[in-house]
């Protein structure tokens, strides 16, 4: 065991830096040991043998992010480490680019096994048809390269897009994670993000009458730079600010959450922000109900059969709130903090609804946000070999 494997990361951070001793993540930590060991065991074999990769599930908050991290850093092979999203538009854009290929996404596996040996991903969750049409395939063929795959979710392979429409055409990805992986539950336990630590409120509740908590915070973080109110540019949208500088942005809940943005659109927010504020967050939890669900989306709580168009209600809110998830997912994968103001406390953001699983790791995420430690550090999507297209 070196000092940069898995389980030497997971008994150091216990024995020397004060972590809480956890079962399932000491077990989680000895089945990426095996991992990490098969993979330099062959790394000079050229990929004669398939390594099993390790799929890391469970509730917020268990340290599946971190385990996987620990094990991506130690690794002396080609690797890549990216959050799903970032994944996941590096194989649309790179599809597009490959068009006229005879097969785009079987040339798209083979490159990217001729580039990494190990490829992390982190909060693999699956919510759009055209990935889980997609993902099939690609895994299948990313395994037949030679890809260890090890990635993080809150849900077991099995429970990914089970309600997702014409999810049959899923089923060939699920099947390739349970025959190429190694399926470790982090079952329940205590949520590591809420492990005591210096506060640093990033959050507040909207006082009548008085001015918002934001303006003070964007001063600060702004301090020198020039401040503009101009709209900025998001997937070709302009999307109106209260102010912006070089580094910091502040906008209303309305103005990001409510208009036709996509998680790669977040992506772009943060790559040109370091801060980003949000204000007038109301509460996100509606008891009224509608339907007006795009027609043939994935969208639906029970299983559609194809042809059939009658959806579940959802909330009238629901389509911003799952954008403020994709928001506040971008936000922590990359440390960037987020300074939000909204009509209610916390917890009473979003305490019931038909988006209430995902809203759990959001929620404990923003917790985490509101301590000093958040934010230290760089972005956590990385190579650790030279890329040939990694965006």
């Amino acid at each position: 065991m070196t000092a940069a494997s898995p389980l030497a990361t997971y008994r150091q951070a216990v024995e020397r830096h004060g972590f809480v001793a956890d079962e399932a993540q000491q077990s989680a930590a000895a089945r990426l040991e095996r991992c990490f060991h098969a993979v330099h065991r062959d790394a000079d074999a050229v990929h004669s043998e398939r390594i099993p990769g390790v799929y890391l599930w469970g509730p917020v908050g268990r340290g599946k992010t971190w385990l996987m991290d620990g094990f991506h850093r130690g690794l002396r092979v080609p690797a890549r480490r990216l959050h799903f999203h970032h994944f996941m538009r590096w194989v649309h854009r790179r599809q597009f680019q490959l068009r006229g290929t005879l097969d785009p996404l079987a040339a798209l596996a083979r490159e990217l096994g001729d580039e990494v040996r190990v490829l992390c991903l982190d909060e693999l969750f699956v919510s759009d048809i055209a990935d889980a049409m997609l993902l099939g395939r690609l895994l299948g063929a990313m395994f037949d390269h030679g890809v260890t795959l090890v990635c993080t979710s809150n849900q077991a392979p099995d429970q990914l897009y089970a309600d997702g429409f014409n999810r049959e055409r899923f089923l060939p990805a699920i099947a390739a994670i349970e025959r190429h992986m190694q399926v470790v539950e982090l079952d329940g336990g205590r949520d590591h993000r809420l492990h005591p630590g210096k506060a640093h409120p990033r959050y507040w509740v909207k006082q009548p009458d008085r001015p918002s908590a934001l303006g003070a915070v964007f001063e600060r973080l702004s301090a020198g730079e020039a401040r503009d109110d101009g709209p900025i540019e998001l997937g070709h949208r302009r999307i109106a600010v209260r102010c912006r500088s070089a580094t910091v942005v502040w906008c209303r809940y309305v103005d990001l959450c409510e208009q036709p943005l996509a998680a790669l659109d977040f992506i772009a927010l943060v790559d040109r922000f370091d801060h980003v504020l949000i204000g007038e967050v109301p509460r996100l939890s509606d008891t009224h109900r509608v339907g007006g669900i795009a027609r043939g989306t994935e969208d639906g709580a029970e299983r559609v059969v194809a042809g059939e168009r009658e959806l579940p209600p959802l909330s009238r809110k629901d389509d911003g709130v799952r954008r403020f998830i994709a928001l506040v997912d971008e936000c922590y994968d990359r440390r960037t903090p987020l300074y939000l103001e909204a009509e209610v406390a916390l917890p009473d953001l979003y305490p019931r609804g038909y988006l209430a699983f995902p809203f759990q790791r959001t929620l404990s995420r923003l917790q985490e946000m509101q301590l000093e430690r958040f934010g230290i550090g760089p972005s956590v999507d990385r190579w650790t070999t030279a890329p040939g297209d990694p965006e």
